[in-house]
């Protein structure tokens, strides 16, 4: 624990952290067709998720999927959501860094054809292939999304609908509304966290289990 985090302190020294989880329980599929602004400003009804949807604790995090640092939490909240089989992970989309408003259209064409998470899983590993500079080179990442089973002929045409227009400017509103400022962002059964790293993220979330205070993960 004391080791996973160190790593996450200096990765916060990074302009921005990105975590991504790429686990076996149940992914939400609801289409980005239903009404944008149905649900909450913590989670929408098009907004991916992994974990049961009853789930006792709901973990949202804004990401952005270009976002260098991601490799600190990656391995730190895998082991919260494989010890505690009643929490959920809500993805949110933080698009701060250019070039990934299309990298996240794609995602969600992928969505729509079923293979959210393995070209979510394939960007992440291959992530410097396709992030220069900070950037977010979409011929790259594409190329990438395609190799874990994405139809770039099919998502031409779905990246570019009214539905995803009203997504990504839902994303940002809510984005406002919250004042997300920095990638990850958590919220735990809607609740900040009272200070940004890997232990008040997990205290916070064996408090809203009611478990007792952990010493470590």
């Amino acid at each position: 624990m004391r080791t996973v985090l160190m790593s996450v302190a200096a990765s916060l020294m990074a302009a921005c952290v990105y975590v991504l989880f790429f686990m076996a329980p149940e992914e939400a599929t609801q289409p980005i067709e239903a009404a944008v602004d149905e649900g909450s400003v913590y989670e929408r009804a098009y907004s991916p998720s992994i974990g049961p949807t009853d789930a006792t604790v709901t973990i949202v995090e804004f990401f952005d999927p270009a976002c260098g640092a991601c490799g600190a939490f990656y391995p730190f909240v895998k082991q919260i959501l494989a010890k505690h089989s009643n929490v959920r992970l809500v993805l949110r989309y933080a698009t701060f860094h250019r070039g990934t408003p299309e990298v996240v259209r794609m995602l969600e064409a992928a969505r729509l054809q079923g293979v959210y998470l393995p070209v979510l899983e394939a960007l992440m590993a291959r992530q410097l292939e396709w992030t220069i500079n900070h950037k977010a080179e979409f011929a790259l990442a594409e190329a990438i999304a395609v190799s874990a089973g994405y139809d770039k002929e099919a998502g031409a045409a779905q990246m570019v609908t009214p539905e995803m227009d009203k997504l990504l400017a839902q994303e940002k509103a809510d984005i406002r509304t919250l004042a997300v400022d920095k990638t990850p962002t958590f919220f735990v059964n809607e609740k900040p966290l009272p200070e940004f790293s890997g232990k008040h993220l997990y205290e916070l979330v064996v408090s809203e289990l009611g478990e007792p205070r952990p010493v470590s993960i």
